[in-house]
C-alpha cells in the first residue's frame, strides 16, 4: 500500500473515468516478471476476429477466465483454447494493484477475475472498440501500461464521436466505469522505441470482471 503514496497526479477523463499517472511505477519490474511467467504457461498469440481478420496485437490471459476471439465470436472462456487447460492463476500482485487503482478512482471492492495482457510492438494498434463482453457493466475496467509509450484513443459512447489522443507512459493506469463504462477506446499505431524493462514492446494489463 505504501507504493501507492508515490503515484503521480490524477487526470479526470470524464464522468467515472480517471488517469492515474505513475500509479504502477514502483511494482513495474515485478509486474513484468509475472507477465513473463504467465506467457511461459500461456504463450502470446494473435487472435482472429469473427470476421476472419488476424489481430495485430498479441494477447494472453490470466485469472479464472480469459478473453478469446475466433470465427465463433468474442467471449470469455475458463480454458485456454490452445492448450485446453485453465489459464494461469492471477498473481496476488495483479489483483491487489487493480483493486487499489479502482478504489482510487471511486470503485470500491473491485475483484477482477480476468487479466487480458496485450503485447504491442512498433506499428501495432488497437482500433476503437467497447468492452461489452462482461456480465456486469457496473464493474469498472482497470488498464495498466508497461514499457513503450502509447497514444490512448479515448472516444465517446458512439463510434462516430471524436476521440481524444492521450499519451500513456510506463506505469500509468486508466480506470473507467459508471457513465464512461461503455466509451469507445483504442491505441494508435505504436511508435518505434526501446524501453529498459520491456525492450521494443508495450505491455498492457487490462483487468475486468467477466462474471
Amino acid at each position: 500500500m505504501m507504493n501507492d503514496l508515490f503515484a503521480g497526479p490524477t487526470e479526470p477523463l470524464g464522468d467515472g473515468a480517471l488517469l492515474l499517472r505513475g500509479f504502477a511505477d514502483a511494482p513495474a519490474a515485478d509486474l513484468f516478471a509475472a507477465v513473463e511467467r504467465i506467457a511461459a504457461a500461456a504463450p502470446f498469440r494473435h487472435l482472429v476476429t469473427p470476421g476472419g481478420f488476424r489481430m495485430s496485437v498479441a494477447m494472453t490471459n490470466c485469472g479464472a477466465y480469459g478473453w478469446v476471439s475466433d470465427r465463433k465470436g468474442y467471449r470469455y472462456d475458463p480454458l485456454d483454447p490452445e492448450s485446453g487447460r485453465p489459464w494461469p492463476d492471477m498473481p496476488p500482485l495483479f489483483a491487489g494493484l487493480a483493486a487499489r487503482a479502482a478504489e482510487r478512482a471511486g470503485y470500491g471492492n473491485f475483484a477482477s477475475d480476468v487479466c487480458l495482457v496485450n503485447c504491442y510492438t512498433p506499428g501495432t494498434r488497437l482500433t476503437l472498440h467497447q468492452d461489452r463482453d462482461e456480465g456486469d457493466f457496473a464493474q469498472p475496467i482497470v488498464s495498466i501500461s508497461l514499457g513503450l509509450p502509447a497514444t490512448f484513443l479515448w472516444g465517446g459512447l458512439q463510434r462516430s464521436d471524436r476521440a481524444r489522443r492521450l499519451p500513456l507512459f510506463h506505469g500509468d493506469v486508466v480506470v473507467w466505469g459508471g457513465p464512461s463504462r461503455l466509451r469507445f477506446h483504442g491505441i494508435a499505431p505504436l511508435k518505434e522505441g526501446s524501453h529498459p524493462l520491456t525492450g521494443e514492446r508495450r505491455l498492457n494489463l487490462t483487468f475486468r470482471r467477466a462474471r
